[in-house]
């Protein structure tokens, strides 16, 4: 105990980070440490830590928000100790979260009104998997009050982001998952007949393809199902996962029709943290109307103070990121949000255009539509010379990161490369991007892929 104590006020009288006993050894990785250190060497020495990760500005690989002004900051800040879920004792945060889902609501002209039904919760994740719940009583309520089984639903979808993979797995569902046809991006219309059935509990249009970044025909989708009520009587219910497109399209696109105009649209989940441009760890949730959410799928909660009604896969969670979304919300309003957007498209048409010019490739996406990024693939992968997965290689000694994937099963192993541009993503970012692509083809086209990646410096 003497030892610590000398150790201690040897610290206290030498205050160089570096020079403090706890920098003198690695870091606890298995066991953690028997006594306490100064604040701020233990800052520092996790910040040089975190220094390993990648620059988040030039992870062009993330639909997420990876800039936000300081009020954001601020205000995440002073609700590090505001637990959401706790609303009878943060009642003005509960508030901000109901605004938000009525604001929302009403930006994808919910017919509810004030009576819209909806949630907060911690990503289009997990607001996915609640809307697939949602599907899944009311069918399974539907079949017992029909006589008829109720053990094998299915969920029929084009090519998904895996949350819905896991919602079919984690709550016994099928995926019967659409194949893409040759050239196109998504889910189509006339592929529906082949899949539903009277289990079906719904089917997924995705607003803003993970793979892709298009988006897939809600309208015309919706029409289909029509088309198959009136033959077979089957009335399947249409939920649009919006992840990215749903904080897009009102503002770039506001005549398609793609949420509750669409009569069979009965919920639609979005990231708030993607292209809502609130930080990480907020998605949203909401129904056409209230009777939508089955009753049994809400809990009531009396040990924190008062009764509160809760439907989310999450429990005790932080208020900042609500918070955060409704300041986004009124600080841009629906002018600014189509202003970002509006030099985000322009952006990812601009690399677009240069890598049109590049050579050996073809562009599936130039970011003219739908959502503000860019996809390719090599125009003669056999004969290139190179992969796209050499060519993400090439980019990250430069620090982007680009990934190359190939698309889902039955496009004949495509692979293809995926820029996001995001808010905070500035126009010059993306010409540098250009550059260093351009750059990064002739390496390999030289077979100089041990080259520095920099551009070349002459007096």
């Amino acid at each position: 105990m003497a030892l610590h104590h000398v150790t201690c006020d040897r610290d206290e009288a030498f205050d160089d980070i570096y020079g403090m006993s706890l920098s003198d050894r690695a870091l606890p990785k298995f066991r953690m440490p028997e006594h306490s250190s100064f604040p701020a060497a233990v800052y520092s020495l996790v910040r040089d830590e975190l220094a390993l990760d990648g620059n988040s500005a030039q992870n062009l690989a993330t639909f997420c928000t990876t800039w936000s002004e300081p009020e954001v900051h601020r205000l995440m800040g002073e609700c590090i100790d505001k637990n959401m879920i706790d609303k009878d004792e943060y009642p003005q945060t509960a508030e901000i979260e109901s605004r938000c889902v009525h604001l929302l609501a009403d930006l994808w002209h919910s017919p509810a009104g004030e009576s819209t039904m909806g949630c907060s919760t911690t990503g289009s994740s997990e607001a996915a998997m609640l809307g697939g719940l949602a599907l899944k009583w009311r069918w399974r309520q539907r079949r017992r009050a029909e006589g008829k089984p109720a053990d094998r639903p299915n969920l029929v979808c084009g090519p998904v982001q895996v949350c819905w993979e896991k919602f079919a797995r984690y709550f016994d569902v099928e995926l019967r998952q659409v194949p893409l046809e040759p050239d196109a991006t998504g889910l189509r219309a006339h592929q529906l007949r082949g899949y539903v059935d009277e289990n079906t509990i719904g089917v997924v249009a995705i607003l803003g393809i993970t793979f892709t970044c298009d988006y897939e025909p809600v309208a015309e989708i919706a029409d289909a199902l029509d088309a198959i009520e009136r033959d077979t009587g089957l009335d399947v219910p249409l939920h649009v996962d919006a992840a990215s497109g749903g904080f897009v399209a009102p503002f770039r696109d506001p005549d398609l029709v793609w949420d509750f105009r669409v009569k069979r649209v009965a919920s639609i989940n979005a990231s708030g943290h993607k292209y809502g441009m609130a930080p990480l760890g907020v998605g949203w949730v909401v129904w056409r109307r209230a009777e939508l959410l089955p009753e049994d799928l809400v809990f009531r909660v009396d040990y924190l103070g008062g009764d509160m009604p809760t439907f989310a896969l999450n429990f005790s969670r932080p208020g900042g990121e609500i918070v955060a979304q409704y300041y986004t919300l009124l600080r841009l309003g629906r002018e600014g949000y189509r202003k970002v957007l509006t030099q985000c498209a322009d952006s990812a048409r601009a690399l677009a255009e240069q890598v049109r010019t590049m050579g050996p490739f073809t562009l599936l996406h130039d970011g003219s539509t739908a959502l503000p990024a860019v996809t390719w693939r090599l125009s003669e992968p056999d004969s290139a010379g190179f992969t796209l997965y050499d060519v993400s290689e090439q980019l990250r000694l430069r620090g982007w990161q680009v990934p190359a994937y190939p698309l889902p099963a039955h496009r004949d192993g495509t692979v293809v490369q995926r820029v996001l541009v995001r808010h905070g993503t500035a126009h010059d970012t993306v010409l540098l991007l250009a550059r260093d692509l351009r750059q990064a083809v002739e390496r390999l086209r030289s077979g100089r892929t041990d080259a520095l990646a920099q551009p070349s410096f002459h007096h």
